[in-house]
């Protein structure tokens, strides 16, 4: 059995991967409007990046689906995949894998540095082995710290950027102190952001999706905790959420508290943070589900949930071109929030 390339390409999750991305591009236009602005080398880490983190992310995608093989025919959302659906044989799919996964690998210590490389290998590993193989079956808690490896982009994105960056092999110490000195507290900002957003993110959609994953015996939140307690653990999430925003300005180092940007950057991302977590706060457990066993409110959450996390990698980028960016930050993240309210209410 031989699957089509079409067929190879859905084991790495092309969608989720494009996604990952977009973040990572987002840290290298940052860091280079930070360093100075835009120029064609921007443009030849971002093509560097792309295709790295899909090989990499891609890869990892491919050797989780592998290592689900007995689950996925079983879960409706997942039986249509590649290997359940039999277009590609599980081995085919652990090879494909391995394969992109070192090719990404060694993409980034060829064309970018090898402090790239090392996260980009951390992510793989962490994701493969220490969420997949090991939390995903065992603990509620799987999407907390399983979520560790899908922050790693800007990470990635903004290492590759760095000019200068090599591991250090003199001692532990300095090897550790090598690859976390990025150079600037940004990339890290970013890190913490997806960490933080992704429980309340995915809890939102286990709160009227989890059944599925209890039949196959994977534990989400609301089946282990029940549902007020999973309500109770992404309110606090949403807390922290609007605790790192009021850091955001003081990350950008090329930015002082005089400048408008500060302010207006601060004030941007703790209103969009706010805004989100007042999404969570409206979420009724005692809401009867529609048709599909859909919570209403609980899915405006989780669809508010990507647009929040979108328009602060927005207000990111654009407070980085200046005040002038910063002010259209801020008129995007008030048209969007608007829009959404709108469409929630009619």
């Amino acid at each position: 059995m031989a699957g089509t390339l079409s067929d190879f390409l859905s084991l790495t999750k092309p969608r989720v991967v494009i996604l990952l991305q977009i973040t990572a591009i987002c840290s290298i236009i940052v860091h280079d409007m930070t360093r100075g602005g835009l120029e064609f080398g921007s443009i030849r880490t971002m093509g560097i990046v792309l295709v790295g983190g899909f090989l990499t992310a891609g890869g990892a995608n491919s050797i989780n689906m592998w290592y689900d093989r007995d689950i996925d025919p079983i879960m409706k959302r997942t039986s249509g995949r590649a290997i359940p659906s039999g277009k590609v044989n599980s081995g085919q799919a652990l090879i494909f894998g391995i394969v992109i996964s070192f090719l990404g690998v060694f993409w980034f210590v060829a064309l970018a540095n090898s402090v790239a490389a090392f996260w980009s290998a951390f992510s793989i590993l962490f994701y493969v082995l220490v969420y997949s193989m090991w939390l995903k079956r065992r603990t509620p808690q799987n999407i907390v710290i399983g979520g560790i490896a899908g922050s790693t982009p800007p990470i990635i994105g903004w290492a590759a950027s760095e000019e200068g960056l090599s591991i250090s092999m003199d001692s532990v110490e300095s090897m550790t102190y090598s690859v976390l000195e990025l150079g600037s507290p940004l990339p890290w900002f970013m890190f913490a952001l997806i960490f933080l957003w992704t429980p309340p993110h995915f809890w939102a959609l286990a709160l009227y999706r989890s059944k599925e994953y209890a039949e196959v015996g994977v534990p989400m939140m609301p089946n282990e905790k029940g549902a007020n307690r999973t309500i109770l653990e992404m309110k606090f999430y949403c807390l922290m959420l609007v605790l790192l925003s009021i850091t955001s300005p003081f990350c950008f180092e090329t930015i002082s508290e005089d400048d408008w940007s500060f302010h207006l950057l601060g004030w941007n991302a703790v209103g969009l943070s706010i805004w989100y977590a007042s999404t969570v706060w409206r979420i009724d457990v005692s809401e009867e589900p529609d048709e599909t066993g859909r919570i209403a409110s609980a899915a405006n959450s989780f669809f508010v949930s990507m647009l929040y996390l979108a328009l602060m990698f927005v207000v990111l980028v654009s407070a980085s071109f200046g005040t002038i960016g910063a002010m259209i930050g801020v008129f995007i993240s008030l048209g969007m929030i608007g829009k959404s309210e709108l469409s929630t209410s009619s």
